[in-house]
C-alpha cells in the first residue's frame, strides 16, 4: 500500500500542567481531505499546528510523505531539529490560518511571489507567470496590482492560498479559513478550497462549516479533550455518529 501523506502516532501536548492533546493517532492518504470538527478547546488547531512543527510535541511522532518533521531520528531516539532545517521541511507543507497574515506593503502579486522569490531564491519570469496563473484559479486577476487594505476579508484570504500553493505544496493545512470572514465572505473562500480539494490536493482543514465538511470531505474526525473521539466518512459521522459526545456536538451546530 501507498505510504500515507502524513503519520501521526500517538500524540500529546502539553501547555505546562494542561494536557492539550491526550494521544492522536491519524493517517492522511495522498489526495484526501480531512476536517476536524469538535468544540472550541478540543484540540484541532494545536494539532494542525503541530504537523508543520509551529508546536513541539511532547510524546509521539509525525511524519509528513515518510519524512519526520522537525525531528531527525537516531535510534530509537528523536532529536529536534534546527530552526533552519525546520523551515526547509515547512517549504512544501502549506498553512492558511484565520487571519490572512498578507504583507501590507507588498500588493497581490508581490504577496504570491514571496515564497518563491524569498525562501526558494526564485526570481524569473516563470515563477511570475505561475504567481499571475495562481491569481486567476483564485478569481482575482483584476486586483494583481491591488494591496491587501484594498481587498475585502475573502479576497485577502483567497491570496492568501494562492501564496501557499505558490510554493508547491504537498500538503494544505487549513486553520478555520473562514472564522474571520463576515458570512457573506465565506463562500468565496470555501468555493476555491472545494475546487483545490477536486484537483487532488492533500488538505486538513480544522472547520466549523458543517455543509462543507459534509460535502468536501473524504473523512472526518471528530475531536473533543484533546483526542479523536470518532472518525469516518461524512455519511457515517452526519447521519449515523456512533459515540454519544459526537451526537450531542452534531445536535447543537446542525
Amino acid at each position: 500500500m501507498e505510504m500515507p501523506m502524513v503519520q501521526a502516532q500517538n500524540i500529546h501536548k502539553r501547555f505546562g500542567s494542561l494536557p492539550v492533546l491526550k494521544g492522536i493517532s491519524l493517517d492522511v492518504r495522498k489526495g484526501e481531505v480531512i476536517c476536524l470538527l469538535g468544540p472550541s478547546g478540543s484540540g484541532k488547531s494545536t494539532f494542525l499546528r503541530c504537523i508543520n512543527h509551529l508546536e513541539t510535541i511532547d510524546d509521539g511522532r509525525i511524519l509528513v510523505d515518510g519524512e519526520f518533521i522537525g525531528y531527525r531520528q537516531n535510534g530509537r531516539e528523536l532529536h529536534e531539529l534546527d530552526d533552519a532545517s525546520v523551515s526547509k521541511q515547512r517549504e512544501r507543507i502549506g498553512m492558511v490560518f484565520q487571519s490572512f497574515n498578507l504583507f501590507p506593503h507588498l500588493n497581490v502579486l508581490e504577496n504570491v511571489l514571496s515564497g518563491p522569490r524569498w525562501t526558494l531564491r526564485r526570481k524569473g519570469n516563470e515563477e511570475v507567470a505561475r504567481a499571475i496563473s495562481l491569481i486567476e484559479s483564485v478569481g482575482l486577476l483584476d486586483k494583481t496590482k491591488s494591496y491587501p487594505g484594498e481587498l475585502s476579508g475573502g479576497q485577502q484570504q483567497r491570496v492568501a492560498i494562492a501564496r501557499a500553493l505558490a510554493m508547491q505544496p504537498k500538503l494544505m493545512l487549513f486553520d478555520e479559513p473562514t472564522s474571520a470572514l463576515d458570512p457573506e465572505l465565506v463562500g468565496e473562500v470555501l468555493l476555491v478550497m472545494r475546487q483545490l480539494a477536486d484537483s487532488g490536493m492533500t488538505m486538513i482543514v480544522v472547520t466549523h462549516e458543517m455543509s462543507f465538511a459534509r460535502d468536501v470531505a473524504d473523512r472526518i474526525a471528530f475531536m473533543d479533550g484533546g483526542l479523536i473521539v470518532e472518525q469516518g466518512t461524512p455519511k457515517e459521522i452526519f447521519d449515523r455518529p456512533q459515540k454519544e459526545r459526537t451526537k450531542s456536538f452534531l445536535s447543537h451546530v446542525l
